[in-house]
């Protein structure tokens, strides 16, 4: 088996930054990772319809703030902003029930006394979003369509929008075969080992009806200055 590293972690530092950005004590850190993981799948559901790419999550002493990275920001605002209400409201209730069944105590979150705070930034290009391409194909799979046509569509969509590179790789019973199988579709350079590549990544899990399809979706943009 080759040696695999993930590309957004390998270029932490130089390209890229964290997307959860505090700093707690060893009594506090655990619960404060566990409560970004959960709050991060409970948006993921939510916003799913809003093409959410990305969630940020920043905290200080009495403030949390997310940052929601989305393809259609209408849907999250709202009317008036009443979307963005509701949605600060389900981040309250969902960090506090986090803390409460999780036993992680008062210190880990008390809605009297942290302010949350909810900034929704628009994605300019979905395509060159590895996030939202990847939950389209696996959206598409899921209604059975044929898996060569998604790709090679995903393929030219995505070299259209400005992209050097991508690449898709299918694993599991594809098309509903008896044998579990992977499948790779690339076109374009994807440089994984360059460090001053910009190369987007992510994975979702197709739930078909003969079992799970893992979608992974590389996409190089061009080169951002180190």
């Amino acid at each position: 088996m080759g040696q695999k590293i993930h590309p957004y972690g390998f270029r932490l530092g130089p390209l890229y930054t964290w997307v959860s950005r505090w700093f707690a004590d060893d009594a506090h850190y655990a619960g404060l990772l566990l409560q970004d993981v959960l709050l991060r799948e409970q948006l993921t559901k939510r916003l799913k319809p809003a093409g959410l790419a990305q969630i940020e999550i920043e905290r200080s002493i009495n403030k949390l703030r997310v940052i929601l990275h989305v393809s259609r920001p209408g849907l999250v605002i709202g009317r008036g902003g009443t979307g963005l209400e509701e949605v600060k409201k389900f981040i309250e209730t969902t960090v506090a029930e986090i803390a409460r069944v999780k036993k992680l105590g008062k210190a880990a979150f008390d809605s009297t006394k942290t302010k949350i705070e909810v900034v929704v930034e628009p994605v300019k290009e979905p395509n060159l979003s590895a996030q939202i391409v990847a939950t389209n194909i696996a959206d598409q799979l899921v209604k059975r369509m044929p898996h060569k046509r998604i790709c090679m569509q995903t393929l030219e969509r995505v070299m259209t929008s400005g992209a050097r590179g991508v690449k898709i790789k299918l694993a599991g019973r594809i098309a509903g075969a008896e044998i579990s199988r992977r499948e790779t579709y690339k076109t374009g350079t994807i440089p994984l080992s360059t460090l001053r590549e910009d190369v987007d990544y992510a994975e979702v899990p197709a739930l078909t009806k003969s079992g799970y399809i893992g979608v992974k979706v590389w996409i190089c943009k061009k080169n951002k200055a180190l």
